[in-house]
């Protein structure tokens, strides 16, 4: 496969993933009107599995430096699978669940308090601070993910060097943060 049409692959597919989840967001493709029981574990089960990757990540930085280039590539392997299960849980949670979390929602109404209203503001500027990197690192990774777990297959390593200085602290970012996105907004949920 020439190097045109891997960038031509990882791009459609990066467009396709970013349109499916704008739209799911938006709420342009209607889901089901119940949700199936399991939906409401599809949070928890994508922050363990955003945690699990966050861990590989740093193992396979570690094995790297030492050289051991087979468990390297294994360990990738494994993250890229669970960054793929991941984002299948993630397009069905937003499918499946048709209204959105607002942070500092409590049993569906805001916090009426004027010391409630402080404290979640202060929360939920952090939340938001934390979030919009969060979503705008989510959607430039990935094909930065795509292209690093290709030129590392291929042993290109040189290239695979130079895209993994971008790739690794974004996709670590990504994984660690959506962690603490979903530790905060968790109270919130209401299924």
């Amino acid at each position: 496969m020439t190097d045109k049409f891997i960038f031509r692959f990882v791009a459609g597919v990066t467009v396709f993933v970013i349109a499916v989840v704008i739209l799911l967001n938006r709420h342009i493709i209607p889901g089901p009107a119940t949700p199936p029981s399991f939906t409401p574990y599809l949070p928890m089960l994508n922050a363990i599995l955003n945690g699990t990757c966050s861990i590989l990540l740093l193992v396979s930085l570690s094995v790297i430096k030492k050289g051991n280039v087979a468990l390297h590539k294994r360990l990738n392997i494994l993250t890229f699978c669970l960054s793929s299960l991941f984002l299948v849980s993630y397009i069905l949670f937003h499918y499946l669940m048709q209204h959105d979390t607002p942070y500092g929602d409590v049993n569906g109404d805001f916090i009426a308090s004027p010391e409630e209203k402080t404290a979640a503001g202060g929360l939920r500027t952090l939340y938001l601070a934390i979030l919009v990197p969060h979503i705008i690192l989510a959607a430039g990774v990935l094909p930065l993910v795509l292209l690093s777990f290709n030129s590392g297959l291929q042993m290109q390593v040189a290239k695979h060097k130079k895209l993994v200085k971008w790739t690794f602290p974004i996709w670590l970012f990504v994984t660690v943060s959506g962690v603490v996105v979903y530790l905060m907004i968790k109270p919130y949920y209401h299924f």
